[in-house]
């Protein structure tokens, strides 16, 4: 009976992703960006990403928060919405609960995908953010979540924030307009 329950159990839950495919558009950036995603690192987060990617809530996300030399953060699925009032981008998240922090040694080098969080270690959500450049203090205290493998000088293009901390006042922010999981 255990080893019933277990292989349905195994059968009802879905496969992880191996990847996203994320068709950007703007001002600045055009174009695929290719994940590939470290499910055997991050499980948790990467299958969040994967249920919000497969059920559309990624699709019309702005790049909400872009530094210069930093990051450019999407993910908003609450506040994010292009054409909508961005006032509050960046607070949201989906209506899952907060994940735990899934910390592992991987370093947060250029195009490193990495999950937003709020001061708790234990608060990631739907945000994440693509690194332009290495940031070692990040190692160890945001999850890895996976690698630009394709697409990099799409990201280097997504128009940066002209407001405060990366955020956007006066420019108009890039967007995901499709965000699909590749097997």
């Amino acid at each position: 009976m255990r080893k019933l329950a277990a292989l349905l159990a195994l059968v009802a839950s879905p496969a992880l992703a191996t990847g996203l495919e994320i068709e950007v558009a703007g001002d600045g950036a055009n174009g695929t960006v290719v994940i590939d995603l470290a499910d055997d690192v991050a499980p948790g987060h990467v299958a969040r990403i994967a249920e919000l990617a497969q059920s559309g809530a990624y699709d019309g996300v702005v790049f909400h928060r872009v530094i210069d030399g930093f990051m450019a953060q999407t993910g908003d699925v609450q506040h994010g919405r292009d054409g909508s009032n961005l006032n509050r981008a960046g607070t949201g998240g989906s209506d899952g609960p907060d994940l735990k922090a899934e910390f592992s040694d991987l370093p947060f080098d250029r195009g490193v995908v990495g999950m937003a969080r709020s001061r708790s270690p234990d608060s990631a959500n739907s945000q994440f953010f693509i690194m332009f450049a290495p940031a070692p203090h990040l190692n160890g205290q945001y999850t890895v979540v996976g690698k630009v493998t394709s697409g990099m000088d799409v990201i280097d293009a997504i128009t940066r924030g002209d407001g405060p901390n990366g955020a956007f006042i006066e420019a108009s922010p890039d967007v995901m307009k499709k965000v699909t999981v590749t097997d």
